[in-house]
C-alpha cells in the first residue's frame, strides 16, 4: 500500500465517504481561476471536470508515469479512465518515446529545413499499410480529418459529404447540425451547435448510422454524384455487419467518390496501423491517424492512393508547425514499440478482462449495466442513470480508493493484471456502495460534487 492508498484509507468514514474537496485543495482551486480565464474551462470538452463530477474530480495533473498521475495536491491514482483521451496507448512518459524526443530536442526541433523524419514516417505508414503511397502531416486529429476532406473535395470537385460517426469541431462536420440541431446527436456527442459555421454550409454534410447502408444509400439517391466522400470510422462500438464495409467501398467506386477512414481512435488499438486492416478486405482511399499514433505528442497523418493523395496539389494545405521535428520522432518510436510488443495484444486481453469484470460485478450487486465498445475502448452506462448521479457516485467512489476511473477503460501496455485486479476489487466496493444508495434513495445526498453531464453544455 503506497502513502495515497493509506492517506485515503484513513480518510474513510463509517459511511464510506471522504471529503474530496480536502483532499483536493489545490486542484480544485486551479478549476476556478480556469474557469474565469478559459471559455469553456478546458481546450478538450472531454477532459472538463463537469463531464465526470464538478467538485471531486482533480482536474489537474503534476506529472505522470506508466499507469499512474498525481494531482496536483500530491495525491497518486492508478489511472483507469481514458488514457489521456486514448492518446498514450502505451503510458505516461514512456522511456522510449520519451527518450526518442529528448534526443530529438537536443539536435534541434525546427529549422529552415525540414526533419527528415517526416520521410522516414511517410515510408513506414505506407510500409504498415501497402494500399497507400502518399502520406501528408499535421498536429491533431480534428485538422487532419479537415485536410482529408479538403483533399477529397480537391480531387472531385464536389462540395458534398456523407458520414458516420464523430469527426470533430471543424466546418464541414458541424455543418450538419445546420439542417439539424442534433443530427450528430447519435454520432458520439449530442447537443454540439454550429454557431459560428457558415450558413452557406447547409445541405453539404449529411450523417448515415453504422452498419446502415440503406441510410447511406438514401443519401446517395438524394445527392449521388454531388458526394466528394463517405467517411466514417471503421469501428467504434459495434463491429462491421457481414458486408457492411465493402457495401461502403462499392458505393464509393460507383460515385468515383472518395472513401476515408477516421482511424483518429480506432488506430493502432486491434493492430499496429488501422483498424481496417483486420476487419475488412475492403481498403480505403484515405485513413487518418492521431492520438495513439505518437503516445500522447502531438502528431496525425492523412494516408492515401497516390492519385487522390496527389489532389493536395490543386488547394493550399500547408503550416510552419505541421515541420516541426518532435511529432514524427515520437511516431516512429511508438510504431516500432507498438509493433515489437504486440501491443494490440496486451490491449484486447486487459479490455476483455475489465468488461467481464463490470458485468459481473453489475450482476452481483444488482445494477443493470450495459457494456460496449471493442474492448480496446471499453465503456459502460448505468441503465437507470439518466441525470448523471450514478455515474458521478461512482468517479467519487474510485477516487476514494485511489483510482481515477469514469464509466470509460482505455487500456495502456503500462496496465499490468495487478492494475486491472486493484481496479476491480475498487468496482466491486464502489458498485456495493451504490447498489446500497440507491436501495436508500440516497445517491443524491451522499453525493459530494455535481452530476455528470454529458454531450456539450456551455459552462454556467
Amino acid at each position: 500500500m503506497n502513502d495515497s492508498q493509506r492517506e485515503v484509507k484513513s480518510d474513510m468514514s463509517g459511511s464510506g465517504q471522504v471529503d474530496c474537496s480536502a483532499k483536493r485543495k489545490r486542484s480544485l482551486a486551479l478549476q476556478e481561476r480556469a474557469r474565469k480565464r478559459i471559455p469553456g474551462e478546458s481546450q478538450l470538452l472531454s477532459k472538463r471536470p463537469d463531464m465526470f463530477s464538478q467538485g471531486v474530480w482533480p482536474g489537474y495533473f503534476s506529472r505522470a508515469r506508466g499507469a499512474r498521475v498525481w494531482d496536483l495536491d500530491g495525491n497518486e491514482y492508478l489511472d483507469m479512465s481514458i488514457a489521456g483521451i486514448g492518446a498514450n496507448v502505451l503510458g505516461y512518459a514512456d522511456p522510449d518515446v520519451d527518450g526518442a524526443v529528448c534526443e530529438a530536442i537536443a539536435r534541434g526541433t525546427s529549422s529552415s529545413l525540414n526533419c527528415p523524419e517526416e520521410v522516414e514516417l511517410a515510408e513506414l505508414l505506407c510500409e504498415l499499410h501497402p494500399w497507400a503511397e502518399m502520406a501528408r502531416f499535421a498536429r491533431t486529429g480534428g485538422e487532419a480529418m479537415a485536410i482529408a476532406v479538403r483533399i477529397a473535395r480537391a480531387h472531385t470537385g464536389r462540395d458534398k459529404i456523407a458520414f458516420c460517426g464523430y469527426h470533430g469541431w471543424h466546418d464541414w462536420y458541424l455543418a450538419a447540425n445546420l439542417e439539424d440541431e442534433n443530427a450528430l446527436g447519435e454520432h458520439l456527442l449530442s447537443g454540439l451547435p454550429p454557431a459560428g459555421v457558415p450558413r452557406g454550409l447547409a445541405h453539404t454534410a449529411f450523417p448515415f448510422r453504422y452498419n446502415r447502408i440503406d441510410e447511406l444509400q438514401a443519401i446517395v439517391s438524394r445527392h449521388g454524384r454531388d458526394l466528394a466522400a463517405i467517411v466514417m470510422e471503421p469501428i467504434r462500438n459495434l463491429p462491421p455487419a457481414p458486408g457492411f464495409l465493402e457495401a461502403v467501398r462499392s458505393t464509393a467506386d460507383e460515385l468515383d467518390a472518395v472513401w476515408i477512414l477516421d482511424e483518429i481512435s480506432s488506430g493502432f488499438r486491434l493492430t499496429t496501423g488501422g483498424a481496417h486492416l483486420v476487419l475488412s478486405p475492403a481498403t480505403p482511399d484515405i485513413a487518418v491517424f492521431s492520438k495513439a499514433l505518437g503516445n500522447g505528442y502531438p502528431i496525425a497523418a492523412v494516408i492515401g492512393r497516390a492519385e487522390v493523395m496527389e489532389s493536395a496539389r490543386k488547394t493550399f494545405i500547408s503550416s510552419t508547425l505541421w515541420t516541426e521535428r518532435v511529432g514524427p520522432v515520437a511516431a516512429l518510436a511508438t510504431i516500432r514499440k507498438h509493433r515489437e510488443h504486440a501491443v494490440a495484444v496486451h490491449l484486447q486481453r486487459m479490455g476483455e478482462a475489465v468488461q467481464r469484470g463490470w458485468k459481473e460485478l453489475a450482476s452481483k450487486h444488482g445494477l443493470a449495466v450495459e457494456t460496449g465498445g471493442i474492448a480496446p475502448l471499453s465503456h459502460f452506462s448505468f441503465s437507470a442513470d439518466n441525470t448523471g448521479t450514478w455515474k458521478a457516485f461512482f468517479v467519487q467512489e474510485m477516487l476514494a480508493r485511489g483510482i481515477l476511473a469514469s464509466t470509460l477503460f482505455y487500456p495502456m501496455w503500462a496496465h499490468t493484471e495487478a492494475d486491472a485486479a486493484r481496479y476491480l476489487e475498487a468496482v466491486d466496493a464502489a458498485f456495493a456502495a451504490l447498489s446500497s444508495a440507491v436501495r436508500r434513495d440516497a445517491v443524491r445526498q451522499e453525493l459530494q460534487g455535481e452530476p455528470a453531464r454529458s454531450g456539450f453544455r456551455r459552462l454556467t
